[in-house]
Formats: structure tokens, C-alpha cells, sequence
């Protein structure tokens, strides 16, 4: 892949399911969700967004049916459970007892397991009922093994440049097993196997949200809270390796809970369009950096206006701008409906929040269709429909 905006073909879902019921007043903020969504609502809408992708055309496939598949080869299984075992906190006892429990499990409940987490109360303990001293010590509303409510905004675990994976590094303590789980997929399942990849968990901080391909051989990378500046490097480095671009945008974002990445300020819409938060539209720079010559250090210019930057990169006179809202009280409160993070299926036609009536009927009137979807709970945990899909083939 190599554009936002390319006809869509394959997308990678998660739809909210038990990890999502996990969510209570004592946790939701540590889980990095604003608010707790009715389950059952969230699912109907999730099922709405999904069928709006399939009647375009768009193969939908689902991040735990892949983790179930992959679950039966015995590497990928290992290596997962030895991951949730690997945790400082479990101690000798407490480890030996979950790792009875996990081996009794199938696929299929394995994958629940590493999806929507542990509880204290779920533990088969066996024939003594010892637990040893961690598990007797944890309240009875802890989990062993933590739920991932994150996993349904599928952009952030991974990405797709060129035909190559990019398997994040997630900076957030709550979501690191997110990004085992995309790599197990992608390294076992049948279809992913012998894939490349442009990006490995463990490097530094990076997460899909912030990246965004702006044209063939140009990237923009957004740098904050969650991407650090080593993160974007390392990607500009290891993709001017293999040839996938030759200009990447570093752009640093202020850190607000409404733009948390850069796809919560900029989405592509068109080959020649950006939907952007306007209260930052002007503000926004960006460092411009370029593959060196013979593998040497790439070289750094900037920062100068993103706009102007990103025009020059992608080779046009100008980057059309869609704002969001009609003035800086509905633009606000749209940016905070995930008015910016849109989905582009092709030029010209994206999926967004209903909700967002003024930014969707900017966009009409910018000659792009929106095709609106439902999310008065999907959007509880603060993520439009672009977070919530990892494009895995686009024309």
C-alpha cells in the first residue's frame, strides 16, 4: 500500500466483544477509556460499519477469527502464552496455576482469554484452591491476565507499507499485548505467512495512528505522547532501507485527549485533500526528512508549515484543506467526535461519524462522499472509524 486514499480491498476489524464488559468505573481510566459503553449498542454499530465496508466492495476480516487460526499452529500458541506468563507481577505460584489454566484451553477460548483478560474469580485454581500469596492478596475485582478494550481500533497495533507489516511498539502500558497478538497473526496464520515486515514490536515508541501515507514514497509521521522522535526516525530509516519512500514528514502534534494522533487532526479524503482540524490547521510544522545517498544519514530540513511541506513532498501546487466544523466551537466539539478521522474507501468517498453534521457537510460540499455510520457508543473510547481498521490492501 502506498496511498490513504487507493480503492480499499482488505481491512482487519476487531469487534468489541467481552473486553469491552470489562470496563468499570474502578478501571476505565487505567484501560485509557473515557467513558463505559453499552456492549451490546457498540456491537450493533461496529456490525453496521462492517457491513457499510463489505457493501463497497471491501473484504472484512476479524482480528480474533485470525488469532483463533493461528492459535492451532503450537509456535504461535507458545509464544503468546509465554508472553502473558512473562509478566513481573504473576509471581512463582500464581504463574504455575495460570499456566495449568491456559493449557486446557482450545483456540478459540485461548483467543478469549488473551482478548478480554483473566478475572480473579475465572482462575481454575485446581483440587487445593491455593493460589499462593499473589492471588490471595489481589481484590476480587482484579484481573490475573488484563483485557484489551483497545484492540477494536485495529490501526494502532500495525500497518501496511508497500506489502510490508508494520507491527507497532505501543507506548501505553495498557495496550503493549495488543501488538503480541498482531504479530502472531502476521507471523502464523496461513495467509500472513512468509510476510515482510517494515516495523517490529520492541522498537521505539510508534503507533499506527500516527502515520499516515500521504503518497507513493511520501510519509507523514506525527510525534508526541505516543510516537517519540527516535520512533519516526527508526521508521524513516528502515523504510529509505528497502526503497518504500523517499520523504518523510515529522510532525509534532500538541498533546490533548482530542489529538492524541496525527489522525485525529488529518485525514486524507482525496489524492489532493486533507479533512484538518482548523484550530490547528495554521499552526501545525513539520521537519522534512530524506533518504541520504549510499545509506548515509538521512538528512533533516524544517520545520516549516506542514501544509507547505506536504504539498512540496507529494509534488502539487497545494494540499486542498476540508476544515471541520463551521467555526471554532463546532469544530471543537467535532474534533472531539472524531470528526477528523475519517476512513477513505477511494478518491472522494469516506466513512464518518454521523454525528459530525457540519464536518460531513463540509465534505459534501468539497465534492466527497460521506458515507455516515452510527457510533454513539463506538465512540467512547475516543477513535473514529480510521482507528478502528487497518487497511490491508488498497488498489
Amino acid at each position: 500500500m502506498h496511498s490513504e486514499v487507493g480503492r480499499l480491498g482488505s481491512v482487519l476489524l476487531h469487534r468489541p466483544g467481552p473486553e469491552l464488559a470489562r470496563l468499570t468505573p474502578r478501571n476505565n481510566n487505567s484501560l485509557l477509556f473515557d467513558g463505559i459503553p453499552w456492549v451490546g449498542r457498540a456491537q450493533e454499530e461496529h456490525d453496521a460499519f462492517a457491513d457499510t465496508l463489505r457493501q463497497r466492495g471491501v473484504e472484512v476480516l476479524y482480528l480474533t477469527d485470525l488469532l483463533t487460526e493461528a492459535l492451532a499452529v503450537p509456535d504461535a500458541r507458545a509464544g503468546l502464552t509465554e508472553q502473558v506468563l512473562s509478566s513481573p507481577r504473576l509471581g512463582d505460584t500464581l504463574r504455575a496455576r495460570v499456566a495449568a489454566h491456559l493449557s486446557y484451553l482450545d483456540p478459540a477460548a485461548l483467543a478469549g482469554v488473551l482478548v478480554a483478560g483473566l478475572a480473579h474469580e475465572e482462575l481454575r485454581l485446581g483440587p487445593d484452591r491455593r493460589g499462593g500469596l499473589v492471588y490471595t492478596m489481589m481484590d476480587r475485582h482484579d484481573f490475573v491476565i488484563d483485557p484489551l478494550p483497545n484492540l477494536v481500533f485495529t490501526r494502532d497495533s500495525s500497518m501496511w507499507i508497500g506489502d510490508r507489516a508494520g507491527v507497532t511498539s505501543l507506548a501505553m502500558p495498557a495496550r503493549r499485548r495488543e501488538t503480541t497478538l498482531t504479530d502472531a497473526i502476521y507471523r502464523y496464520h496461513p495467509r500472513f505467512v512468509g510476510t515482510e515486515y517494515i516495523y517490529h514490536r520492541g522498537l521505539e515508541p510508534l503507533e499506527g495512528g500516527d502515520v499516515l501515507l500521504l503518497a507513493p514514497g511520501v510519509l507523514a509521521v506525527g510525534v508526541g505522547e505516543r510516537t517519540t522522535p527516535a520512533g519516526a526516525e527508526r521508521l524513516a530509516r528502515q523504510v529509505f532501507a528497502v526503497g518504500l519512500a523517499h520523504t518523510i514528514l515529522v510532525v509534532p502534534i500538541a498533546q490533548e485527549r482530542a489529538t492524541m494522533h496525527l489522525d485525529t487532526v488529518c485525514t486524507m479524503v482525496d489524492v489532493d485533500a486533507v479533512l484538518m482540524y482548523p484550530n490547528m490547521a495554521s499552526t501545525l510544522s513539520a521537519y522534512t526528512v530524506i533518504a541520504g545517498t549510499d545509506g548515509d544519514t538521512p538528512r533533516v530540513d524544517g520545520p516549516a508549515p506542514f501544509l507547505r511541506a506536504a504539498a512540496d513532498a507529494m509534488d502539487l501546487d497545494r494540499l486542498r484543506v476540508i476544515p471541520t466544523g463551521l467555526d471554532p466551537v463546532t469544530a471543537e466539539r467535532e474534533q472531539w467526535d472524531d470528526g477528523n478521522n475519517s476512513l477513505a474507501l477511494a478518491p472522494r468517498v469516506c466513512v464518518g461519524y454521523e454525528r459530525n453534521v457540519e464536518t460531513n457537510a463540509q465534505l459534501e460540499r468539497a465534492g466527497i462522499e460521506v458515507i455516515p455510520i452510527a457510533a454513539s457508543e463506538l465512540g467512547s473510547g475516543r477513535g473514529g472509524p480510521r482507528c478502528m481498521s487497518c487497511p490491508l490492501l488498497r488498489e
